[in-house]
């Protein structure tokens, strides 16, 4: 656990959507390395449990608390039980996402609106819902968004994705607007191609290969390479940023070829 007093975060307690794989289960495990206790939240309940338990095994806070974002009686319900577990709410990383890689010309109404309704209307939802608890409890707090280069640029196959999350970008902004009396900060991380579980076998293969090629500094990232910004935009190191954009992503953005 460190004990750096620029990115501490010792004794705050954070709340991470998505936390059952993948980007939110890495989020969990930094913010409880440094001292958090997280309240990891996700549909999953058996690998939010396996998460919590490897945590404390750590000697980390943890609890888990099951969580639909696309559901808003759910964001109401686990907000609410994330509190009761672990007190009032100080950080969420509001990063429960799905992608669906389809051309736009065979997007259904259904396959739009699920993206949508989890990528987008999900994290306001959140951002909602913690923000009155933040705005009731009379306590400051950060809010980190996880949006993606394709809220910034184009990519095929994706459309609904990156609608989500240039909306997320906005979205962003206008709260950080609004709340920013209130002494709540919001930000997002943009991140770049991050190797996953999900995704390890594709960037393995000839044409993730090819992909990696675009960006400047020819490598995928890993999921350490968020770990920076994650805690600049949740600990007092960010304490004069809200309405930002971090975008790691190796210089992918920058690249026009």
């Amino acid at each position: 656990m460190s004990s750096d007093p620029l990115f501490d975060v010792r004794g705050k307690v954070a709340l991470v959507t998505g936390a059952s794989s993948g980007l939110g289960e890495h989020f969990a495990r930094v913010l409880a390395a440094r001292g958090a206790v997280v309240v990891a939240a996700a549909r999953r309940m058996e690998r939010l449990q396996a998460l919590v338990g490897a945590i404390r095994s750590d000697g980390g806070t943890a609890h888990a608390v099951q969580l639909d974002v696309a559901d808003p009686a759910s964001v109401d319900a686990a907000t609410a039980s994330a509190a009761g577990l672990a007190g009032p709410i100080d950080i969420l990383v509001n990063n429960a996402g799905v992608a669906d890689t389809k051309a736009s010309i065979e997007l259904t109404e259904a396959d739009w609106r699920r993206v949508l309704d989890t990528n987008l209307d999900g994290a306001w939802r959140m951002a909602q819902a913690v923000a009155k608890s933040m705005i009731a409890a009379k306590r400051p707090g950060s809010i980190v968004n996880i949006a993606s280069i394709l809220g910034l640029r184009q990519a095929t196959h994706l459309l609904a994705y990156a609608a989500a999350k240039a909306a997320l970008v906005q979205v962003t902004k206008a709260l950080a607007l609004e709340w920013a009396r209130h002494g709540i900060r919001v930000n997002a991380i943009a991140p770049g191609y991050i190797v996953t579980d999900m995704n390890r076998e594709f960037f393995a293969s000839e044409p993730g290969q090819a992909m990696v090629k675009r960006v400047p500094q020819r490598r995928i990232g890993e999921p350490r390479d968020l770990e920076g910004a994650l805690l600049l935009l949740a600990s007092d190191a960010g304490a004069y940023m809200t309405g930002s954009v971090v975008v790691v992503d190796g210089g992918h953005v920058v690249n026009s070829l």
